[in-house]
């Protein structure tokens, strides 16, 4: 992810575009109750803003929150961060925390889907390993890929949500061009009125389940379980994909 994606309009309407896009979901809910399960410490690779991470902290459980984006981190630390949680900017792939170890790794709302290439996954993957406490859980989602939807011609923009920001009503328009050859997704969003104005970018890579089982394996993850969904319904294709793993 060279650069900060999410410096602009993105971050400044992350909270309140995602409270009606993603939070029905339950996938806070999930992570929260799969720290309650398993325990601590917890580290989040993509923390965002804090809206996963923030009712984890609320727990009182040591939290680290891990993210390559200062916009992001900045936002978070504007809402005030308990003495339990830390912040740390940095990338996925390579962030070294001095030999700690957790008991649950999470990378939720697809930010493992910002990883566009193998070498980056797998450096990940192993990343997360070091991090991982003897016996301890690793936790993330990615979308499942419509293939009808990759198969057809580039649609235009189109609308995909209305939202509140600052009392003003504000729409975000969203274009997407598939590479297929690559499995990777460049979105476009754009935000309207002048208020929440401008364009932001950002390029996801998609995964098949089985290419994550193969993925996982490499990197010595040895026991799955993949849910369909945050109320950990079975898989089907088209949907969410939510991985909870370890490894020996």
């Amino acid at each position: 992810m060279p650069g900060d994606e999410y410096q602009g309009p993105l971050a400044r309407a992350y909270d309140a575009l995602y409270a009606v896009m993603r939070d029905p979901s339950g996938d806070a809910a999930f992570y929260r109750g799969l720290a309650q399960e398993v325990g601590g410490p917890v580290l989040e690779l993509g923390c965002g803003t804090g809206r996963v991470l923030l009712p984890i902290a609320a727990l009182g459980v040591p939290c680290v929150g891990l993210d390559a984006s200062p916009t992001m981190l900045a936002a978070l630390r504007a809402k005030g961060v308990p003495p339990n949680l830390e912040l740390v900017e940095g990338r996925m792939e390579s962030a070294d925390l001095g030999g700690r170890r957790f008991g649950l790794v999470i990378c939720p709302f697809r930010a493992f889907q910002h990883l566009l290439d193998v070498p980056s996954q797998l450096a990940t993957l192993a990343n997360v390993r070091r991090h991982l406490a003897p016996g301890g859980t690793f936790a993330f989602d990615v979308f499942d890929p419509r293939l009808a939807l990759l198969a057809a011609p580039p649609e235009d923009e189109r609308l995909e949500a209305t939202f509140m920001l600052d009392g003003v009503q504000t729409r975000r328009y969203g274009r997407v061009r598939p590479d297929r050859a690559a499995q990777i997704l460049e979105v476009t969003f754009r935000f309207e009125p002048a208020q929440g104005a401008g364009t932001t970018t950002v390029k996801l890579r998609w995964f098949y389940r089985y290419e994550l089982e193969h993925l996982l394996a490499r990197a010595g993850f040895t026991d799955l379980t993949i849910h369909g969904g945050f109320d950990r319904r079975p898989w089907r294709p088209e949907g969410d994909t939510v991985v909870i793993a370890r490894a020996p």
